[in-house]
């Protein structure tokens, strides 16, 4: 996979790396969000309809899911440094593609769980590799705009898994992002490696040396305050939206037509990955227009925490449609996903760029499986209104204070290593 002529400079915002990055996001969305869309009806399927059940069972497959990008993200992101960007890139979209289609014919919790796991693997490589090819790839002025372009179709990838989901059923929906996966696998031919990396590569520096990371003091508070900066967001997905039901009950929300339930998971996360496809044009935009990383980022996070007060204390007895319409929100106020990659990307020199870009997002995600426990304890303790208030104000205070204490990345040059 690797380029065997020298790397041309990309000057086309819309260029092969962009668009391959763009629609392997897209898939990788579509096939990491699936799960929160079916979990209800697959459950069911597989004769789990108790509602506790559902409930206990859907936690544990999310976080199987999760820990397999916690595991895939050191994989891929210690790949993506050694043998290259477009090696993490196709390999992790063949991986996730081929386990989403085995997915479509699980007939045990246990199969599903493993599959889960295997999936989250792959899904773990995608988007870090992507962010870093487009970032070492487009001029420093223009690369926030490639990965805006990244992020804003990637994510519109949730909604089309909500509508496949839908109307063919959960077993074909996983046959489609699978399916979706492999023919994203012809376009390989069009891109080239990131000349970055093969100068990198050429000069013999040590590269991927994710321990690296946690050896040298000034590396791991950087890569630490990385790491916090995407948890709101997960906090926002995976327990505000992923259990959207639940906190609907609590709240009190009506249906508008009586004899309907009241919210439905999979809506909820359809409406705020909508959002989302809005919320990382937004962030993206204003990055560029500010001309900072760290302001625009400070200024999604404050939205996003007067959307969580809104969500959490504002919504009782709510018509549905009001809460699908606080969903679509809340999604506008966490779209900040592909600038919080960028900076993550921006902050490493080409040796560690690939490791970290790979592993801070999934190390966010898999934060739900720490975030999970933690609401359940704020939840039995406080209750599961205030808990999730609790819990939610903890990540974002935290997120803007890993912000406030991160150098400035807008138009910084990135061809540099770091000592490790």
């Amino acid at each position: 996979m690797q380029a065997t002529t020298p790397p041309p400079t990309q000057t086309k915002l819309l260029s092969a790396v962009v668009i391959v990055a763009s629609l392997g996001y897209f898939v990788d969305i579509y096939d990491l969000i699936l799960f929160s869309i079916v979990r209800v009806k697959s459950l069911a399927d597989l004769g789990i309809v108790d509602k506790v059940a559902v409930k206990t069972q859907g936690e544990y497959l999310l976080s199987m899911q999760m820990g397999g990008m916690l595991l895939g993200g050191i994989l891929w992101g210690v790949l993506g440094d050694k043998k290259g960007r477009l090696s993490v890139l196709f390999g992790s979209i063949l991986m996730y593609s081929l386990a989403n289609l085995a997915n479509a014919y699980v007939h045990s919790l246990e199969q599903y769980a493993w599959l889960r796991l295997i999936a989250g693997i792959g899904l773990a490589g995608e988007l870090g590799a992507g962010i870093t090819l487009v970032s070492e790839s487009l001029p420093k002025e223009r690369r926030g705009l490639g990965t805006m372009i990244v992020a804003t179709v990637g994510v519109s990838g949730a909604m089309l898994g909500y509508w496949v989901g839908q109307r063919l059923g959960w077993r074909n929906a996983y046959l489609v992002g699978g399916a979706l996966g492999l023919a994203l696998l012809v376009l390989r031919v069009s891109v080239f490696e990131s000349g970055m990396f093969q100068r990198t590569k050429e000069s013999g520096t040590a590269r991927g040396n994710f321990l690296g990371l946690f050896t040298n003091g000034k590396l791991l508070g950087r890569y630490l305050r990385c790491l916090l900066i995407g948890v709101p967001l997960w906090f926002a997905v995976g327990i505000l939206i992923t259990f959207s039901p639940e906190f609907a009950d609590a709240l009190e929300v009506r249906p508008d037509v009586a004899g309907q339930p009241a919210v439905s998971a999979g809506l909820a996360v359809f409406w705020c990955y909508f959002g989302l496809v809005f919320g990382d044009f937004l962030s993206g935009g204003l990055s560029q227009v500010l001309k900072s990383r760290n302001r625009a980022l400070l200024i999604f996070l404050a939205f996003n925490a007067v959307m969580v007060w809104v969500y959490l204390f504002a919504m009782r007895g709510a018509t549905d449609t009001a809460f699908y319409a606080m969903c679509f929100v809340m999604g506008i106020s966490v779209g900040f996903w592909a600038l919080f990659v960028t900076v993550a990307a921006e902050q490493f020199g080409t040796n560690l760029r690939a490791t970290v870009a790979t592993t801070a997002p999934n190390f966010a995600r898999g934060a739900v499986v720490g975030l999970v426990p933690a609401f359940r304890w704020a939840e039995a303790h406080f209750g599961r209104i205030p808990g999730a208030a609790y819990l939610g104000g903890l990540t974002i205070l935290v997120a803007i204070w890993a912000v406030l204490t991160l150098p400035e990345s807008f138009g910084k040059d990135l061809d540099y290593s770091e000592p490790t």
